[in-house]
């Protein structure tokens, strides 16, 4: 009888885990309880197994939208600079100063800065330098960043002694971007906090929350809820997480007193 039940339970656990694949949530963890001992290393390299795929999975979109930004860039610039260079041009005509076609010209103009400035934000994507890892102490980070935002509330719940191993510039401007996305969102409150052994770090706000239909896309590069949002805060966070070997994804519940968590994981500290 307890054979049966135990081959029973290995099946429903196959099933839960083929299910969470299967809905793309590789954020499944099983207990490892009541299981024998091979049973229970196999139960735990599965529970791994499922952050090593989000995180694979986080690096092809990434990687696919770097490819997408380069083409994107090349191309939008070759039809602006000779559209900007003949607009300017044009406008400098004294038989055109002062007549109907100015004010036209000047639009053309006018749109294709406005679409230089636009392939700009595309850089940003693509041309990052590579990171330069350390142990960084969280607590001094975050009270540089608590400095630029002082009107802010913030509850910081980080150990004095808690390190994680990133490039310090990177993840300060990784909080910025957080904070920053957070105020356009009607923020007043910022929490921080590290969670359980792993180097985890959650850090939650109290604005508007995230609607559903597009909690899936606020990662997708210059995809915006706002009106004055550009959409490369977070796509170009999560990217420099990746880089330093971590991740930055969005909680599907968040923190207690917070309609919104995000939770950054970073690579194991070195010694």
């Amino acid at each position: 009888m307890w054979f049966w039940r135990h081959q029973r339970s290995l099946r429903v656990r196959a099933h839960l885990m083929q299910e969470a694949i299967r809905n793309h949530d590789f954020t499944f963890r099983l207990p490892t309880n009541g299981l024998l001992p091979g049973e229970r290393a196999m139960q735990e390299t599965l529970n791994q197994l499922g952050d090593t795929i989000r995180q694979q999975v986080n690096q092809s979109e990434v990687e696919s939208w770097e490819r997408l930004t380069r083409v994107l860039t090349h191309e939008i610039m070759n039809a602006t600079a000779p559209i900007a260079s003949i607009s300017q041009s044009l406008l400098g005509r004294p038989d055109v100063k002062g007549t109907p076609l100015e004010e036209g010209i000047h639009a053309i103009f006018t749109t294709s800065q406005h679409l230089n400035t636009f392939v700009d934000s595309y850089r940003k994507l693509s041309q990052l330098q590579q990171p330069a890892l350390e142990n960084v102490l969280l607590s001094t980070l975050i009270h540089d960043v608590q400095q630029l935002y002082s009107d802010m509330t913030w509850d910081s719940a980080v150990g004095d002694d808690v390190m994680v191993y990133a490039d310090p510039n990177m993840l300060r401007q990784i909080l910025i971007n957080l904070v920053k996305n957070a105020i356009e969102a009607g923020a007043r409150r910022i929490g921080i906090q590290n969670h359980g052994p792993a180097p985890l770090i959650l850090v939650s706000n109290d604005g508007q929350p995230i609607p559903a239909e597009a909690r899936k896309s606020i990662f997708v590069p210059f995809f915006t809820t706002k009106r004055t949002g550009s959409g490369i805060g977070l796509s170009l966070s999560r990217r420099m997480m990746i880089q330093q070997g971590g991740s930055l994804s969005l909680l599907d519940q968040p923190q207690s007193g917070y309609h919104t968590t995000f939770a950054l994981e970073f690579q194991k500290q070195q010694r």
